[in-house]
């Protein structure tokens, strides 16, 4: 067998099988994806479902891997993670905004990840910003837009997710 006839076809499986086990790290095969981007440092932040709705996941981590995952994969998982929102449409005369927000606690931490746009400067904003309650100190990990894919503007009709009684706004 002669070896450089066939080094292009075992560098395409090579590739073809590392990429297949990176996504099956941040998304199972019984899962689908939310909403997901990488932030401006190169790291990943997904949401992604059940097929069935059996739960919700947030993982956060490099492309090798995973760093924080939240929460258990069980049904009560929904209730962890509180969607609100805003929006005022006529743009940019009536300085119009959509502004979306997934919060969910883990321990004395609150994760926000927003979703924003405003019509003045035709400006997207995503990121994940994280509130220390104790504190009330914050940082802000920005997302490359580039990279987003899928909307959390779906959560307005979820019915698992509770909207924020209080429609509390991050920004």
């Amino acid at each position: 067998m002669d070896f450089k006839k066939y080094k292009f076809l075992i560098l395409l499986i090579f590739l073809t099988t590392s990429n297949l086990s990176f996504g099956q790290k941040y998304l199972l095969q019984n899962e689908e994806l939310i909403y997901s981007f990488e932030t401006q440092n190169g790291k990943k932040v997904m949401l992604a479902k059940d097929k069935n709705d059996k739960y919700i996941i947030y993982r956060f981590g490099t492309k090798a891997k995973i760093e924080f995952e939240f929460p258990e994969k069980t049904k009560e998982s929904w209730s962890k993670f509180k969607y609100s929102f805003y929006l005022r449409g006529g743009g940019e005369m009536n300085e119009g905004m959509d502004l979306n927000y997934i919060a969910f606690i883990n321990k004395n931490y609150k994760y926000v990840i927003y979703d924003t746009y405003y019509s003045v400067g035709n400006k997207t904003n995503i990121g994940i910003k994280i509130i220390d309650l104790k504190t009330e100190k914050s940082i802000d990990i920005k997302g490359n837009v580039k990279t987003q894919k899928g909307n959390l503007v779906d959560f307005r009709d979820n019915k698992f997710i509770g909207i924020d009684k209080e429609n509390e706004l991050y920004d």
